[in-house]
Formats: structure tokens, sequence, C-alpha cells
């Protein structure tokens, strides 16, 4: 056991360093990076393990964090009372990882969900708190909670007081959590497929590019699917979503007439008006290219443009 940080500083440190390569790399990150974790005076902090609750050895007994692998056998999801379900280890109610989750609730200790969207990929959810335990069914109830107000509840000495207003912000972000699921799980499979570079520019910095919608994804067939999608930079997101260029059902890239016709520096000259009758890139397997009867559909809604 070690008691050389407070179960406070280490959760307080966690969140800060997540914050830090959240703001860097965006909020899905490498499971490699996780396992390295963070390095607390001296001391390596690790914030994943093979096993989904994970407590490292520099706290006592209450898990860091949780974690659900995309390819994993435990079938965790959102409910319909608005809480995300996260099955037990196993299926002894007294294993020490359950029990530890447990005292994690009987004290409202924040921890940190890593959600699996891709083999190795985790979307990081912070902080969150297990709310119900449902022995019967093997599973914790967890809501997720505004960061400044954990670390609030973080320095209170004792049980917090959880008042109906936590619960109601709790069950709203929670809510928005799954949209932020869905969302990110549809940008890393668009960009593996297109090889983590734009459709139109090649550009290949990840941290610039985005996972377009063809059809978006309010209306019918809008589904994140990668055929109903598109790896593009922000210019050229930007520029789709706004019909400053269209794409024709055999990828061709088409810009609107009044665009090429204007006359302005080096961005509009090669960012956009370069893209005209280009061919899209496309993924290297077939059934991931872009949807031709959905693009026909956008391209009929940028023809009005032109």
């Amino acid at each position: 056991m070690n008691n050389r940080f407070s179960d406070q500083q280490v959760r307080i440190a966690a969140f800060d360093w997540l914050r830090r390569q959240c703001d860097q790399f965006g909020d899905v990150l490498p499971r490699n990076m996780l396992e390295k974790g963070f390095v607390l005076e001296g001391l390596r902090v690790p914030l994943v393990s093979p096993q989904g609750i994970f407590k490292p050895k520099v706290l006592e007994s209450i898990p860091l964090s949780i974690t659900t692998s995309p390819n994993g056998p435990y079938a965790d999801s959102f409910s319909d009372k608005g809480f995300l379900s996260y099955r037990y280890r196993g299926t002894d109610p007294q294993h020490r990882d359950n029990a530890g989750l447990r005292e994690a609730m009987r004290l409202q200790r924040p921890l940190i969900y890593f959600h699996g969207v891709m083999p190795n990929k985790y979307l990081a959810v912070w902080p969150v708190f297990i709310v119900n335990d449902n022995p019967d069914d093997l599973s914790f109830d967890v809501v997720v909670d505004d960061a400044y107000e954990a670390e609030q509840l973080l320095r209170v000495g004792d049980v917090p007081y959880i008042s109906d207003s936590t619960i109601v912000r709790r069950k709203y972000i929670t809510s928005n959590i799954k949209i932020r699921v869905h969302q990110s799980t549809f940008r890393e499979k668009v960009l593996k497929a297109y090889r983590n570079q734009c459709a139109l520019c090649r550009l290949k910095h990840v941290e610039l590019l985005d996972a377009a919608h063809i059809i978006p994804d309010a209306e019918a067939g809008g589904e994140p699917l990668v055929e109903n999608g598109l790896s593009l930079c922000k210019l050229h997101h930007a520029a789709f979503d706004r019909y400053f260029l269209g794409i024709r059902p055999d990828y061709t890239v088409v810009l609107r007439d009044d665009v090429m016709h204007e006359t302005d520096g080096p961005m509009l000259r090669h960012g956009l008006q370069g893209m005209n009758g280009l061919k899209l890139v496309l993924p290297r397997q077939t059934e991931l290219w872009p949807d031709p009867d959905r693009l026909a559909e956008r391209y009929d809604r940028f023809c009005v443009f032109i």
C-alpha cells in the first residue's frame, strides 16, 4: 500500500493530465498513451490495464478508471433511465474490483471512463460517478458530471451532499456523452478508411481532419456509416457543408462558379479553386467508398447554388 499521495491528489492530477492530452490530441486517445499514463512527483501512474476496472498501485482501494473495449465480453450500454450501465467484473459481486466500485459509490469518488471506439483507441470521459448497484443483473449505473463541479466535490472531506440539481445536471451531461460516443466512433472509422488524410487535399495531420457526413445525421439516410462519410480537413469540411463545393457521384470535385471567378490570396487559389475537377482520394476497400446514391442526393442540393 502506498500512502504517499491522497486519493484526491491522484484523481485531480489524473484529470489535469487527461485534459492536457485531449486539448492537444482530441478526446480519443491511444491505449499505449493511457497505459503509460503520467508521472506524479517521480512516480508513474498508468490509467488503464488489461482489466476493465483499474486501480493503480498509488491508490489504496478505490479504482481510478473503468474501460469498455470495443471487442470486449461485456455489453455496456446507455439505459432508458439515462445512466450508463457498466457490467461487473465476472459474476462474483464481491470480487475486489466490484467491491472497489461499490466503495467509490459510497464515497462518491469520481472515476475516469474510457469507451473503446476502435481497437486500441478510447474516448476519454471524466468525471463519472457510480450511482446505483444492480446485483441482480451484475451491473452498476454510472453518470457523467461536470469536471469543475467534481473537483469541488473532491475537496470535500466527507461524502458530498448530492442535491436534486446535481442529479438533473448529471443526467443531462450523461445523455450528451451518448452523442459524443457515436460521433467519435464515426470519426475514427472514417479517418481509418481514408488512411488519416483529407480526401481532397491529402492533408495528413489528424488533428486537422474531420469525418464529414454526406447526408446529415439528422436526416433519413444519414446513418453514421463509413459509406456516408468523407475524411476532410477542416477547410474542405466547411466548404462542403456550406456548398462552396460539391462532389459528383463519380467522385469528382466541383467548385461553385462564383467561387471559381473570385480573386483572392493563395488559400482561395490553391485550397479551393485548385480542387476543382479533382477526383477524391478513396479508401482501399471498395465497400467503404462513398455511396454514389447519397453523393447524387447531396450533389443535387449543391446544384441549387451553381
